[in-house]
């Protein structure tokens, strides 16, 4: 029996889902003092770093049939990747309360029952679409994605073309480059994520570029939402956008659908990544797990602001994934029958560090850029040094 392929079309919609999130549109309101002129040139930027860095993580997945996870043995060993895939289901974790909190306190905003209530009702179909699987959500998929589709658009109207203000005055309280971080911060997220997909692609390059390209287009424009909702409407929340421009029932679909396509990508990669960590772990177990994990914490813990949060995974992956693209494209190599690859492990905490010390300077292009060009930099120098010795 031949295994069962996802199509350029079915990446296309995961994707999809995954742009379309209420956290999106709420950091995107974090860039309203900008103006909207700098604010929309800081999204474009941020995204086209991102998703650049995102579609050289799915190529590399994607090209050896290997999870995310599995590929970062490739360039740090057997047990060396266990600290990333540790890391990776934590953020995963935290990613699926903060989704689910948002999700439910935005509902709640429209349709008041109790932010527990909607915690449980989005967590009840997250569960459920694992529980479908990435390989069969072809035509659930279809449905929620078109419904997100007319409603994110109407949702644009409202804003852009209904709410007649003005705008606010733009400020120096966020800079450019702080800006362009937030920016990249949301596809970076997915680098260890992308490859539990694009591994299963019929064609895993080109899944990989339309996944890249619909994510980057799709949450580029959720940024625009949250941000354009702030300034012309002088709104931060989305459920008083949706309640005051009439949305409520429609507001209330768009806020449950997208909290549910995006958090299943979260909760079913954390299953995939922990089946790195011990083998005989079901990962759609354990995706339900994380998913009661997340809904309990999301009951409990406000999670307000996420702007740390994105800084954190910023400085942990992207040094982490700049060593792979500089093992996988540029030296050829494959780390995964050693124990542990210790030399890369030292050039990611050079990574780290170095990103932690770039977020005390304010660069046009943000952190994430500078950071990996000096983290390949000093991998692929460490190469040259070790095979001279």
């Amino acid at each position: 029996m031949t295994e069962k392929r996802t199509s350029l079309w079915e990446n296309g919609l995961i994707w999809f889902g995954a742009g379309v999130s209420i956290a999106e549109i709420l950091t995107g309101t974090y860039l309203a003092p900008l103006g909207f002129g700098k604010g929309l040139a800081a999204i474009v930027l941020g995204h086209l770093i991102g998703c650049l860095m995102l579609f050289f993580a799915g190529v590399i997945g994607g090209k050896v049939r290997k999870s995310a996870m599995e590929t970062v043995k490739m360039s740090f060993g057997q047990k060396g990747s266990l600290l990333f895939a540790f890391l990776n289901v934590l953020q995963l974790v935290g990613w699926t309360a903060i989704m689910i909190y948002d999700g439910a306190l935005a509902a709640d905003g429209v349709l008041s029952a109790g932010r527990w209530v909607w915690c449980l009702v989005i967590g009840v179909l997250i569960v459920l679409w694992i529980v479908i699987g990435i390989t069969n959500l072809g035509k659930v998929n279809v449905i929620a994605m078109s419904a997100l589709f007319v409603l994110t658009l109407i949702l644009s109207k409202v804003i852009f073309l209904d709410s007649g203000a003005v705008g606010m005055a733009a400020d120096e309280s966020m800079t450019f480059g702080a800006a362009v971080e937030l920016s990249v911060a949301m596809p970076l997220s997915w680098l260890p994520l992308i490859s539990d997909y694009t591994r299963e692609a019929k064609a895993p390059v080109k899944a990989t570029a339309i996944s890249a390209v619909v994510y980057g287009v799709v949450s580029c424009w959720m940024y625009v939402i949250g941000m354009g909702a702030a300034i012309y409407t002088g709104e931060y929340d989305i459920a008083q956008i949706m309640l005051k421009s009439g949305l409520g029932i429609a507001g209330l679909l768009i806020i449950i659908f997208s909290t549910v396509t995006t958090t299943f990508l979260d909760a079913y990669s954390a299953g995939i990544s922990s089946e790195s960590i011990v083998r005989k772990w079901n990962g759609k177990h354990v995706a339900i797990v994380v998913t009661v994990i997340g809904t309990v914490a999301a009951m409990v813990y406000p999670m307000d602001n996420i702007t740390d949060f994105l800084y954190l995974i910023g400085s942990v992956f992207a040094p982490m994934i700049a060593i792979q693209i500089a093992d996988f494209f540029l030296l050829k190599r494959d780390a995964s029958s050693q124990n542990v690859q210790l030399t890369n492990l030292i050039v990611w905490l050079i990574g780290f560090i170095v990103y932690r010390m770039l977020m005390h300077v304010d660069m046009p292009v943000g952190n994430t850029l500078p950071d990996m060009a000096i983290t390949m930099l000093v991998c692929v120098v460490a190469s040259k040094v070790g095979k001279e010795r």
